[in-house]
C-alpha cells in the first residue's frame, strides 16, 4: 500500500482524522497545537496522524489533498482544511454543527 492509499484508507476508516506535525500531547509546531485545541474545545475524538515520522506521508497528504500546508483536518472522509479554515469554521459554529453528528452515534 503506497502512502497516498493508506491516507485514503485512515481518512475513510476514521470518523474524524488531522494530519499535523507532531502528536495531540506534543505538537510541533504552532498551527498543529491550535488546530488540536479546537478539536478538543468541540469535545469530540479524534486520530492524530503525525507526518513527521513517515517521510512519505507529507507529498502524498499535498498530492491527495491538494492542500499546500498541515494539519490537515478530514471529518467522515471529507477534507475540511488547514488551521485557518478550522477556526474559522469554529468561531462560525459550523465546525460544531459537522462534528456533532459524529458525536451523536
Amino acid at each position: 500500500m503506497n502512502a497516498k492509499e493508506k491516507i485514503h484508507q485512515t481518512v475513510t476508516e476514521n470518523p474524524v482524522v488531522l494530519y499535523m506535525k507532531g502528536s495531540t500531547q506534543f505538537p510541533q509546531c504552532g498551527f498543529s497545537a491550535k488546530a488540536t485545541q479546537i478539536l478538543k474545545a468541540c469535545g469530540v475524538n479524534f486520530v492524530d496522524v503525525n507526518v513527521l515520522a513517515d517521510p512519505e506521508v507529507v507529498p502524498a497528504l499535498k498530492e491527495y489533498a491538494d492542500w499546500p500546508t498541515i494539519p490537515v483536518l478530514y471529518i467522515k472522509g471529507e477534507f475540511i482544511g488547514g488551521c485557518d479554515i478550522m477556526t474559522e469554521m469554529y468561531q462560525a459554529g459550523e465546525l460544531q454543527q459537522k462534528l456533532a453528528a459524529i458525536t451523536q452515534h
